[in-house]
């Protein structure tokens, strides 16, 4: 009876012993490791891909932002801030109905077929407005000019980029809005213009939040 009882606790004691060992290893010094590796080698991308300005966090270069006035009374959806280039539509963005504590955006996209009458809309929509929102005096957009992602939402509906198309017919626009020259804004764009990955792989992107970042120090500066 005794031999039974020690066998069992010997047991237990084994058991214990290999939890707390086990614990150890993958709750504790396995993460550490790793996260050291991460913040030696790939900080950026370990912490969020962070981007900076004026000393503090204003956004991460893997999510868009909006770009837009106030709400107006009784406006429901804000007029974009033209002073600023413009990012893709975020029509797959929903609202938090569960935890309404907090004003959290769900990403998702529309989800919306390709024949579907209200995307074909949301689009038609989407391509008068950059036409209009983009012609100045001496400078009109055509319809044919108007590329794919300038009307639609990504996936996500957060997509930090924009083609250098889209980027291109909003440089007249900025430059009237912010009293700087079209060659000024041009040369923005085409330094924040990234190649395709590997020069073969993609199509070449303009991030929205690094390049209005260097809008407004140019701005600033002049």
């Amino acid at each position: 009876m005794n031999n039974s009882v020690t066998n069992t606790v010997r047991l237990l004691w084994a058991g214990l012993r290999a939890l707390l060992v086990l614990t150890l290893v993958t709750g504790v010094i396995y993460p550490l490791v790793v996260t050291g590796i991460a913040q030696a080698l790939f900080n950026s991308k370990a912490n969020g891909s962070e981007i900076k300005a004026d000393g503090k966090i204003v956004g991460s270069s893997l999510i868009g932002q909006s770009y837009n006035l106030p709400l107006k009374k009784g406006q429901e959806t804000p007029d974009p801030d033209l002073k600023w280039f413009q990012g893709r539509p975020q029509n797959g963005l929903g609202t938090n109905s569960v935890n309404t504590q907090y004003s959290l955006i769900l990403s998702g996209a529309t989800n919306l077929s390709a024949d579907s009458k209200v995307l074909l809309q949301q689009v038609k929509d989407a391509k008068a407005a950059v036409i209009k929102d983009n012609s100045v005096p001496g400078y009109t957009v055509k319809a044919s000019q108007v590329p794919a992602d300038a009307v639609t939402s990504s996936g996500s509906g957060l997509d930090p980029n924009i083609s250098p198309d889209y980027a291109d017919i909003q440089v007249h626009r900025i430059a009237e809005k912010n009293g700087l020259s079209v060659a000024q804004v041009q040369k923005l764009v085409d330094e924040h213009t990234d190649g395709r990955t590997l020069g073969f792989i993609g199509e070449p992107t303009v991030n929205v939040l690094e390049l209005n970042i260097a809008l407004k120090s140019l701005v600033t500066k002049s």
